[in-house]
């Protein structure tokens, strides 16, 4: 690699740092690449060079999130074990990586990003369904079958770990219950509803 691309590269990585910090402290909405490109200290013309809009940004932002996650996942899928404990693991690793992470977490999962009339030629759609089939392949496996009941219950189960992911999140000042106990508990619900035991 030149130092021209390394120098490219830094500064792509200095405009997504950026661009996270502003989106969580003013709302990605209230954001604009001239406040970020400010914030870098470069011009809008060279953020451009980069990235073509604040949405292609936070694009890349959930991108990342993503893939981040789904290696979290990956690495539940190598450790091995029982479907059924498997499935657990992945709920709380779910959980784990939004509370290690909110502002990326949010931007993920949170936000409502621009997208394009195709579904498919988003990358952030196309990471976020490789996520998903991971968890769709772990239900498949507890319910010993793979047909409709399976899409199901494997997005109730995304939709439960997401709510109390997103509710610890947003509703910190809450008197949630000691939160280990709260996860568990709500992982042990979501099993039962699936498995029936």
């Amino acid at each position: 690699m030149t130092k021209a691309s390394d120098n490219r590269s830094d500064r792509r990585e200095q405009i997504l740092a950026a661009a996270l910090e502003l989106f969580t402290a003013e709302g990605m909405a209230n954001v604009s690449t001239r406040q970020i490109a400010q914030k870098v200290g470069i011009s809008q013309p060279s953020l451009y060079a980069h990235f073509a809009s604040a949405n292609a940004i936070a694009s890349e932002l959930c991108v990342r999130g993503f893939q981040q996650l789904h290696g979290a996942f990956a690495a539940i899928m190598a450790e091995g074990g029982s479907a059924r404990e498997r499935l657990r693991r992945l709920g709380q690793a779910y959980i784990d990586f939004a509370l290690a992470h909110p502002d990326i977490y949010r931007i993920a999962f949170m936000v409502e990003l621009d997208h394009s009339d195709n579904p498919a030629d988003d990358p952030e759609f196309a990471e976020g369904m490789r996520v998903f089939a991971v968890l769709r392949e772990v239900v498949a496996e507890v319910l010993g079958a793979d047909d409709g009941q399976v899409d199901i219950q494997a997005q109730s189960c995304w939709i439960s770990v997401h709510g109390l992911a997103a509710l610890l999140l947003a509703r910190c000042h809450f008197p949630w219950a000691e939160r280990g106990a709260l996860i568990s508990g709500h992982l042990d619900n979501i099993l039962r509803g699936i498995i029936g035991s």
